[in-house]
């Protein structure tokens, strides 16, 4: 039996507490590719942020360096730098933006279905305004009437400009749902 006390149980103890050398990497790795989410942050956003100066000063860098193996160099130097740096805001605002960018592809895809539904269909213009109340729908059929006809055409005589239309009329109201009711009234 060995005693608690002896040298090697407190080196074992030691090891054990201590993070391995795949752990510590692996880390390093998670850092470095946040310092690349980072960067690719618009500078509204990362001027929000509570970074030190050299952070910041080594993301300019980073966007001023043209050359593969500069940037290369550069990310190593900001995930080195982001070792001190508390990352948690730093993910929060990089999920936040990937939040945005999925919340909007998901609008435009919404958008072209109700395109393609007002279109293909009458009765889907009583589902949209069902939906959307505060649809000017008079406007709304001429438009989609309009975009009827151009889509009836050989595709060589298409305009395209009332498909298009009908397009941004629908994400403005799509919008105008979304605002608050007080908002909304307002425009």
């Amino acid at each position: 039996m060995k005693n608690e006390n002896s040298p090697q149980a407190s080196k074992h103890d030691f090891e054990a507490e201590r993070p391995s050398k795949t752990q510590l990497k692996k880390a390093s790795h998670d850092l470095q590719s946040l310092g690349e989410a980072l960067v690719e942050l618009p500078d509204s956003r990362i001027e929000g942020l509570d970074l030190s100066e050299s952070l910041h000063l080594a993301v300019r860098e980073y966007r001023r360096t043209r050359t593969h193996e500069g940037r290369r160099r550069q990310m190593q130097y900001i995930g080195k730098l982001m070792r001190h740096t508390d990352a948690e805001p730093i993910r929060e605002a990089v999920a936040a933006m990937k939040l945005g960018v999925a919340r909007n592809a998901l609008e435009l895809h919404e958008a072209e279905r109700w395109r393609a539904e007002l279109i293909a269909s009458d009765d889907s213009l009583t589902r949209w305004m069902a939906e959307f109340p505060a649809s000017d729908a008079q406007q709304l059929r001429s438009v989609v009437r309009s975009a009827r006809k151009d889509a009836a055409l050989v595709p060589e005589k298409r305009s395209g400009r009332a498909y298009r239309e009908l397009f941004q009329l629908i994400k403005q109201y799509q919008a105008g749902a979304a605002m608050p009711p007080d908002e909304a009234s307002d425009e």
